[in-house]
């Protein structure tokens, strides 16, 4: 242990096992984004967080194997509906692997019919991933991949 000014403590440990505990979106409607995340990708959509003194509302939502979306709402927040012609500097995309082709393009398939924006069907990438890229409802970029 190193101790710095202002009183911080620095610990120097062995690096173990990490993963990324959760992602976070801003959002417009948390319900119906949480509602997507539920239908197409089994996420458990856990209870509604409401700070009153903030006006900030927060939902998780989590899948198998312990990942986590925080879905998260403040009404002054302003929120950017990314498209398939924009590029910004950051997060990108979401990627949710579903075990097969055959799901990509069965997954793929019933999100278009459903009225989901596909904005690249199925195929194999240059870098040999087979994925297609979907919406979500406040325009985030969903990859689905094997």
């Amino acid at each position: 242990m190193r101790k710095f000014s202002e009183g911080c403590i620095y610990v120097y440990f062995a690096r173990g096992p990490m993963k990324i505990d959760h992602v976070a979106i801003w959002v417009k409607d948390i319900d119906k984004v949480c509602e997507f995340y539920q239908k197409y990708f089994s996420g458990v959509v856990h209870p509604l967080y409401h700070n009153p003194t903030k006006q900030f509302t927060s939902r998780f939502v989590t899948f198998d194997e312990g990942a986590r979306l925080e879905i998260m709402h403040c009404p002054d927040m302003n929120v950017a509906n990314l498209t398939e012609s924009k590029s910004v500097i950051g997060l990108t995309h979401l990627s949710f692997s579903v075990g097969s082709k055959e799901k990509v393009d069965c997954l793929t398939h019933q999100m278009s019919t459903e009225g989901v924006p596909v904005v690249g069907q199925p195929r194999t990438t240059g870098d040999g991933y087979y994925e297609s890229v979907v919406l979500d409802p406040e325009g985030n970029r969903i990859e689905i991949t094997i």
